[in-house]
């Protein structure tokens, strides 16, 4: 049977100079189903490790009870004092608990420079906000003064969007606040705005924080850190360690995204599927006297189906490893945005092993009814198709 198989799969490949652009449908259409796919999902998978990347394993966010996204969360100000009181929070030289209550907004605003329009995410900084992003460095300018209307501004949105550069003024509610630095993170935080929480929460009228986060003092001091909030009857917060927040709060969006982009990708390969189809389906017409030959010799039908199979796969998977190749040459480290967050476009090798699978899934769907003609293939019928 292994011989069989061999034999007339080697015969069927040596024929593709005499189907080339028969065959060439079936990779030029995996090239763009495989390319699109991998060039969207890049977008996604980018912004996910985005997420993934923001901030320290060592912090806890505390936000309030049943909040999905951290800008929809309010600690007020009693209670914000009340968490930094909680054990578990790891001390400062002075012996004050390492913890900022922050402030996350999206604000409508205009740009001095160029007059420009633009939705902004503006974060606000307390006194120990810089201490709680141990990747944060000024990269220009010099930081913010507490109390001022100065903003400093992350290194990608400051070349994503004209007119935040260093020496730039935004407008806000209460006049033009100048861009006094530009900060990098590495992360998700680069595509903001940052300023003093209590400057920014008077000017945007804010009485709440947003958040409050805080450095454990060890990995094993969440558990009482968490358990000092969660029974408190004064509060109604829920706390995670870092990491965890931001794997959930990127998860719905992760996958609102996967059905926009697998959706796509299902229409992109049904075309593809009937071009594989139609293509196979000539090709074992162009053979007929060759299987009919094979079948007359003893040839069984499972290896003459498998053949098909086989040149299907092999032209399939040929234009889905050419489609990943350009979509990684195009779009793999590219700098990109999303609104206000910014991230690095990713064509990972799990995503390519994603669009080979996509491809040999196709060449079996558009092959198998090819493969079974083939296999029923007689004289009689070579005969009749000549």
């Amino acid at each position: 049977m292994l011989r069989q198989i061999a034999i007339v799969s080697t015969l069927n490949f040596r024929n593709l100079r005499q189907r080339f652009w028969q065959s060439l449908v079936i990779v030029a259409g995996m090239t763009c189903v495989i390319g699109v796919l991998l060039s969207m999902l890049s977008m996604t998978e980018g912004l996910h490790q985005a997420h993934l990347n923001v901030g320290d394993p060592r912090n806890a966010i505390v936000v309030s009870r049943g909040t999905v996204w951290e800008i929809n969360s309010t600690i007020a100000r009693d209670k914000a004092r009340i968490v930094m009181d909680a054990p578990g929070i790891a001390k400062a030289a002075d012996g004050s608990p390492i913890a900022d209550p922050g402030l996350m907004a999206a604000v409508p605003t205009r740009l001095v420079k160029n007059n420009g329009r633009t939705w902004i995410i503006l974060r606000g900084f307390g006194e120990k906000g810089a201490m709680l992003q141990p990747r944060f460095h000024l990269v220009a300018g010099r930081m913010f003064r507490p109390g001022t209307h100065e903003l400093i501004v992350g290194n990608r949105a400051r070349f994503q969007v004209k007119g935040m550069a260093l020496g730039d003024k935004v407008i806000l509610p209460d006049g033009e606040w100048p861009i006094v630095g530009s900060f990098a993170t590495g992360d998700m935080l680069e595509g903001q705005l940052v300023g003093d929480t209590q400057s920014l929460m008077a000017t945007i009228g804010h009485k709440a924080y947003t958040t409050v986060l805080v450095r454990l003092s060890s990995p094993a001091a969440f558990a009482a850190f968490h358990a000092a909030l969660t029974r408190n009857p004064a509060l109604a917060v829920d706390a995670m360690r870092l990491p965890d927040w931001n794997i959930k709060e990127s998860a719905d969006f992760a996958a609102f995204m996967h059905v926009i982009v697998y959706g796509v990708g299902i229409i992109l390969a049904i075309g593809a599927l009937f071009a594989c189809f139609n293509t196979m389906y000539a090709a074992v017409a162009s053979r007929g006297l060759e299987i009919a030959t094979l079948r007359a010799l003893g040839y069984g039908g499972l290896p003459i189906a498998l053949s098909v199979l086989l040149e299907a796969a092999a032209l399939s998977v040929a234009g889905g490893l050419i489609g990943a190749g350009i979509a990684w040459t195009l779009y793999d480290g590219v700098p990109s945005g999303l609104g206000s967050d910014v991230f690095v476009l990713t064509v990972s090798p799990v995503m390519i092993g994603i669009g080979v699978l996509w491809a040999l899934g196709v060449a079996f769907l558009g092959g198998l009814l090819p493969s079974i003609r083939a296999a029923r293939w007689t004289v009689a019928d070579a005969l009749r198709a000549r």
